[in-house]
């Protein structure tokens, strides 16, 4: 009987306590769908802001309930002005959004869209669609650009690539007596914090403009054709899942979305506005949305060029030392698989090498004889290959005495496919190769690929990147 009685109390603590924590649960949602409903949730679920605050977010604790919340796809409440340009007639497949202010010293807005738009072809501008969003309250200077951008720019508004928005000072929330995160003066975190909050504000409006979508700022250089170099990028990556590709290392420059990301992005930067800076924000958003690792190309498309800062006027030069500007071509590389019999070191294996993220293949002293192999999915007609070894923290780690070969008749199961004939295409100097107009050297279709080791080497080996161009696709 005694037992009986234990085990009906503890039935009803479990009960209780199921109920208080659906409740609580219920609680915290509707909480949570009240604040977004109006635009700004000002204080969320205290324990991820607490972690968030810290820097020390969690992303695997909170994936799920992040991705499942459907509040957080729907756009928000506001009442957009057109200074410029009218809704778009058709959807585009990148949309470019700039957000500017009122510097103290320099401005470099006029210089960006002009980047923008002579760095593109033709064809490459039907493509595209620029946002400019203008966040000062100082109306003047908001007229002001208006009339500079409507002067300089006239065609590419008139041609519907070219939008200039503001959005009125009664949308924002409340900017003065913030938390001081960080020891950041007061003005510093009103600052950072309106600024998370005109990016929220430029992500809702450019959502369902396009494909994907890209942010600058405004005091940015671009690549010429980076538009391309984009979609080849994201060709690449089809079937793969990622939140942001980078193609800059700096700020806020250069972080490419897919649009349907935009609403619950925009939701994110509302939430936790006054929390950090923004580009902290954001590598807390692909971690909640489970791509834990930064997917960053090389070279860098987008250059900072501003010298003053918009915060107080203050120097700010830095600088993308992986920019290119001109002649940038991305590398095919087709379809392959990868293998090597070196000894591999930790997790930096063959496939690190042949991609254009930044990652590489690091392997133990390697051994004459040794090999890293290519196997492409269909023969190919190839252009140009380069390979690098090495780094610039080691640069002893490069491939001291060595040659590149390509070859066909392949011979072997899925697994363990490989080529029964090689052509010897060159030998390696100073750690790297590279050689064009393979098409004209090589009679057939190369189905295989491969770095081999001449000489034994103490050093280790770094195979820093494996570039491949194709021609023309032969006939199967």
């Amino acid at each position: 009987r005694h037992n009986l009685k234990y085990f009906d109390k503890m039935r009803c603590l479990r009960k209780r306590s199921a109920v208080s924590f659906l409740g609580i649960l219920v609680v915290c949602l509707l909480f949570m769908n009240l604040y977004i409903e109006d635009g700004y949730v000002l204080e969320g679920d205290k324990q991820l802001i607490r972690e968030t605050a810290t820097h020390q977010l969690n992303p695997e604790r909170y994936v799920h309930s992040f991705k499942d919340l459907s509040n957080f796809s729907g756009s928000i409440n506001i009442s957009y002005r057109y200074l410029a340009g009218t809704p778009l007639p058709r959807k585009r497949y990148l949309t470019i959004g700039l957000s500017s202010v009122k510097r103290k010293k320099g401005n470099y807005l006029l210089e960006t869209i002009k980047s923008i738009f002579e760095q593109s072809s033709y064809e490459e501008l039907k493509e595209i669609a620029v946002v400019v969003q203008l966040a000062d309250f100082d109306s003047a200077w908001c007229e002001g650009m208006v009339q500079d951008i409507s002067q300089k720019f006239a065609h590419h508004i008139i041609a519907g690539r070219l939008i200039v928005i503001h959005v009125p000072e009664d949308y924002y929330p409340v900017l003065d007596g913030l938390k001081r995160n960080y020891n950041d003066p007061e003005d510093r975190v009103k600052f950072r914090s309106k600024q998370n909050v005109d990016y929220a504000f430029l992500l809702n409006f450019c959502a369902n403009l396009s494909d994907y979508y890209v942010m600058l700022e405004d005091d940015v250089r671009c690549s010429k054709n980076f538009l391309t170099a984009v979609k080849k990028v994201v060709t690449s990556r089809e079937g793969s899942y990622w939140v942001t590709l980078e193609f800059s290392k700096l700020g806020y420059i250069g972080k490419l979305y897919h649009s349907h990301d935009l609403p619950r992005l925009a939701h994110f930067l509302l939430m936790f506005y006054q929390e950090m800076p923004c580009d902290w924000l954001l590598i807390h958003f692909r971690g909640l949305l489970a791509q834990k690792e930064v997917i960053r190309f090389k070279p860098s498309l987008f250059q900072h060029m501003g010298y003053y800062s918009s915060y107080k006027g203050a120097e700010n030069k830095l600088k993308d030392d992986d920019f290119e500007e001109e002649s940038f071509d991305i590398p095919d590389n087709p379809p392959a698989n990868l293998h090597t019999n070196m000894n591999v070191f930790e997790n930096y294996e063959a496939s690190k090498a042949y991609s254009s993220i930044d990652e590489y293949f690091w392997g133990k002293a390697p051994s004459t004889g040794d090999f890293y192999g290519i196997v492409f999915e269909k023969p190919t007609k190839i252009s140009k290959i380069k390979v690098v070894t090495g780094t610039e923290d080691r640069q002893n780690d490069i491939l001291h005495h060595g040659a590149l070969e390509v070859g066909e008749k392949i011979v072997g199961s899925k697994k363990g496919r490989q080529c029964t004939t090689y052509l010897r295409l060159g030998e390696f100097k100073n750690g790297n190769f590279e050689i064009t107009d393979v098409e004209h050297k090589v009679l057939f279709d190369i189905n295989c690929m491969r770095i081999l080791v001449t000489k034994s080497q103490k050093e280790w080996l770094i195979i820093r990147s494996i570039s491949v161009w194709t021609s023309q696709t032969p006939n199967q």
